[in-house]
């Protein structure tokens, strides 16, 4: 962290905002209690939801974990068609901490990933975990382009922002 610090205010600033970009200097408009706030009401609606689903289709540990599986990619599409939407048009200052740290974050388990992995090798199936693992992460980096993508031409084709999404 190099540079002068002018003040206190400084250690409050969200890393994902871009003090360059004028939407973005928005977000800081709200008050820190209000964003854990948001973030945490949106955490545990995500967190239900992954939790209904994994308990709707349990697996096996040698099995392939399709529910997380499904999660995951879902989510991940999920916050890159978001991003694309909140590029086009800024919200208000809590969505994005709402919707995509909050149920986005709560929703999506890379915790849960790993575990399955590691329970997939502990009961000897290696070749399971080692598939689970690879094609998490090449869908997940799939998925998020793709939500992004089709969001972006989605809105471009309606007029909404400039240079959002795949027209970037």
């Amino acid at each position: 962290m190099g540079g002068t610090v002018t003040g206190p205010s400084e250690f409050r600033v969200d890393p994902d905002v871009d003090l360059h970009v004028p939407a973005d200097r928005r977000e800081l408009a709200a008050h820190p209690a209000a964003v854990l706030g948001v973030i945490a009401a949106g955490g545990v609606l995500g967190a239900l939801a992954r939790a209904g689903l994994q308990a709707a289709f349990p697996h096996e540990p040698t099995g392939f974990p399709w529910a997380t599986f499904g999660i995951n990619l879902g989510g991940c599409l999920l916050i890159g068609a978001l991003m694309a939407v909140l590029t086009a048009r800024p919200p208000g200052p809590l969505v994005r901490p709402f919707l995509g740290v909050g149920v986005l974050g709560g929703f999506t388990t890379f915790s849960t990933y790993a575990v399955d992995a590691q329970r997939a090798i502990a009961a000897g199936a290696p070749g399971t975990a080692l598939a689970y693992l690879a094609a998490t992460l090449a869908g997940a980096l799939l998925a998020v382009w793709a939500g992004d993508a089709v969001a972006g031409r989605l809105l471009a084709r309606a007029g909404v922002g400039v240079g959002v999404g795949a027209a970037r």
